[in-house]
């Protein structure tokens, strides 16, 4: 019960679709989009909330309708799972 989590702990085998790969998190720490917003007091509250909360889903759900948190979930996903190209539109 004293012991640190794992990923094991939290993804089952049908999860494991969902991992991240260890070298696309690690973009996560150098990214200056991500790190501005971080600065941000409310949102460090949100992430901080979240961490602590027995019912991580329910609040994520919550916390979902927050524009701030939005945002904060939307710019790690660019980071992680970049748009296609084919997507985006020419300027």
């Amino acid at each position: 019960a004293d012991s640190p989590w794992s990923v094991e702990d939290i993804l089952t085998e049908e999860d494991e679709k969902d991992r991240v790969p260890l070298q696309k998190l690690r973009l996560l720490g150098e990214s200056e989009e991500l790190r501005g917003l971080l600065l941000n007091p409310h949102l460090r509250q949100l992430l901080l909330t979240i961490d602590q909360a027995e019912d991580k889903s329910s609040l994520m759900k919550k916390y979902m309708q927050e524009p701030l948190f939005v945002e904060f979930a939307d710019c790690c996903l660019r980071i992680v799972e970049p748009p296609e190209k084919e997507n985006i539109l020419p300027e």
